[in-house]
């Protein structure tokens, strides 16, 4: 991989630079820079080393280890399961899939211990049965589709937006209106690769998203807010709100984490506050509606009895 620095990359370090234009973390970039997998402008370098515009960077890349995904005994939440599909209310702090840096503790490994070989195979082996995604610290509920009928079916009703997801979640700010619509596209930041971003320049790459919310209850720089997915893009309530300047809270990495509330409750705040609270579908076999709902985290309810008590 060769990288060349621009006018805007200025006074950057190089582990830093090597992240912002690649799927690389910080600290990937600078163990390969330790490793000397880096060249800067043809010579060894530190990841302290600061770019300047023109500069060349040379990133000889390890070969990818294969992994496989492994069945793990760790409980889980079932709100629903039959000979087709499950229903799962996905706790905070879990991944949905092993990935890079994520190969043990995800709710497959989960599910591969509690179905076996019952998992759709459509998504390949290292996502067996997953229809759709929510983020590590989100929790709530998903739908795991068991057999490639059911997958294919479920799909098609996410990709026609008959899957109805309702999220809550509490941000920053308050409302002036009750409820309200965002419909601007998402895409891959541009300026870092790990994060997405509104994008409203018509040469970049993006993808239209609509988030419809409604506002439950008002704690003067807080609002609890219902949030309803139309699209289902990656992190789309998270940069739909931060894009309106009403970051959720606890969310680091989209602006949120540094009110007075937030540094206070700091030990509650793991992640974002976003749970997937009701999820309604129709049923692959029956042709039924189905309608799943769960109770808010212990977490959240906690953040939700604090802003209430500080009201009265």
């Amino acid at each position: 991989m060769i990288l060349i620095a621009e006018q805007n990359d200025e006074k950057s370090r190089l582990d830093s630079f090597i992240a912002s234009k690649s799927e690389l973390s910080r600290s990937a970039a600078a163990k390969l820079i330790e490793e000397g997998a880096v060249l800067f402008n043809g010579k060894n370098c530190s990841k302290k080393d600061i770019v300047k515009e023109g500069d060349k960077i040379e990133i000889t890349l390890p070969e990818l280890k294969p992994i496989s995904a492994e069945p793990e005994e760790i409980p889980l939440d079932i709100i629903y399961e039959d000979k087709c599909l499950l229903v799962i209310n996905k706790p905070s702090g879990m991944v949905v899939h092993p990935a890079v840096g994520n190969y043990d503790g995800t709710l497959v490994n989960a599910l591969l211990y509690h179905c076996g070989d019952e998992l759709s195979g459509i998504n390949g082996e290292m996502r067996p049965g997953i229809v759709h995604r929510i983020d590590k610290d989100t929790s709530g509920l998903l739908v795991v589709a068991k057999t490639d009928e059911a997958h294919k079916w479920l799909s098609s009703q996410l990709e026609s937006h008959n899957i109805r997801r309702e999220y809550h979640a509490l941000v920053n700010g308050g409302f002036s209106n009750d409820e309200g619509t965002v419909d601007l596209p998402i895409g891959r930041n541009p300026n870092d690769r790990k994060k997405m971003a509104v994008i409203r320049d018509g040469n970049v790459k993006s993808r239209r998203a609509v988030t419809h919310y409604k506002v439950l209850e008002r704690f003067g720089k807080i609002s609890y807010l219902s949030l309803e997915l139309e699209t289902g893009r990656t992190h789309q309530i998270r940069v739909h709100m931060s894009a309106l300047g009403h970051s959720l809270l606890g969310d680091t990495i989209y602006g949120g984490g540094n009110t007075q509330f937030e540094k206070k409750h700091s030990a509650l705040l793991s992640g974002q506050c976003l749970h997937a609270k009701r999820l309604s579908f129709i049923h692959p076999i029956t042709k039924e509606k189905m309608t799943f709902e769960c109770e808010l985290p212990e977490v959240f309810s906690a953040l939700l009895s604090i802003l209430r008590s500080s009201q009265d």
